[in-house]
């Protein structure tokens, strides 16, 4: 393919493009289509509140030929941290995530998700990228693939989900940033009361650090610090009923808020209610902008009717 950029249009599927030429991170946000990340590069910009993008320029960069990626297990929380701090600093990863995922034996599991894209030339053994770090080797666990495969590997799950039925059951998952300062101990705290059946058998906490430098969205709320992490609590029940699930709403309002009272901020794709206050509290400086915008855009407040106070007059 030719050239810098390709014109995505709204309805048009560019799924093929997408694992020769787009990163895993975005790929995982975009399992249907590309309009999502036109719309705020896989972090919601305006959460659909202030127009419709028909149409837009993205830059392409060309996708390595293959991914070695090094599923490390750790024996306790304090761990990981330290050597996902470790590997943001000195960039030894091309990409970098962490999960504490339910242990079938009880309690939980750590783990930090690293890979280094490469064209096919890289050294059999991975010296470099495990050097110095703590993680119990004995699991680590190596998969080397092509890009298209490692791109797509988020569709093996919901062909799962999908043939069990679970695919269709309410997946009520919270999502959040917080200041790196104290995030550590925050997640020990929130582990400590959650247990395998509050994420399901395919669900999992994600937790891991980004840079803030490298978010630009305009309206996207972040933790204040150099570095923020990543938390989300990502539920996939294995009931259907809705017991379950309002009593998973309920709880993400309690995590919330204890969240957003120590510095934390919520990433408003998530399952449980907010209130005009707690939006303005969310947008902080930047809510009487962002209710411009919905007055000057959609001034009969059609879009995403219900998800934040009504713009009509």
């Amino acid at each position: 393919m030719r050239g810098e950029h390709v014109l995505a249009l709204l309805g048009f599927a560019v799924w093929a493009l997408l694992p020769h030429v787009l990163s895993r991170h975005l790929i995982d946000l975009l399992v249907f289509t590309a309009i999502y990340t036109i719309a705020g590069a896989g972090v919601g910009l305006l959460l659909g509140q202030c127009g419709i993008v028909t149409a837009a320029p993205l830059r392409l960069v060309r996708a390595r030929a293959r991914v070695r990626r090094l599923q490390l297990f750790y024996r306790d929380l304090a761990r990981l941290v330290a050597d996902q701090r470790r590997v943001l600093d000195d960039g030894r990863f091309d990409q970098v995530q962490g999960a504490v995922l339910p242990d079938p034996r009880g309690g939980w599991r750590y783990q930090l998700d690293g890979a280094v894209f490469h064209d096919g030339s890289l050294a059999a053994d991975d010296r470099r990228a495990l050097d110095g770090l703590a993680d119990d080797r004995s699991a680590a666990h190596v998969i080397e693939a092509s890009y298209r495969d490692d791109a797509l590997a988020f569709d093996k799950l919901r062909q799962v989900l999908t043939s069990n039925g679970q695919w269709s059951h309410p997946q009520p998952w919270l999502l959040t940033f917080m200041p790196a300062a104290n995030a550590e101990a925050l997640v020990r705290e929130i582990l400590g009361e959650l247990s395998a059946a509050d994420v399901g058998p395919f669900g999992r906490v994600t937790f891991y650090p980004m840079r803030r430098a490298a978010v630009r969205t305009p309206l996207l709320r972040l933790p204040d610090g150099d570095v923020v992490f990543v938390l989300n609590i990502i539920r996939i029940p294995a009931a259907s009923d809705r017991d379950t699930a309002e009593r998973m709403v309920a709880h993400n309002r309690r995590l919330y808020e204890r969240i957003r009272d120590r510095g934390g901020v919520l990433y408003p794709v998530s399952a449980l209610a907010m209130s005009a206050d707690d939006w303005q509290r969310h947008f902080g400086p930047t809510w009487p902008a962002f209710q411009e915008a919905r007055r000057r855009y959609d001034p009969a407040g059609i879009l995403v009717p219900g998800y934040l106070p009504s713009q009509r007059a």
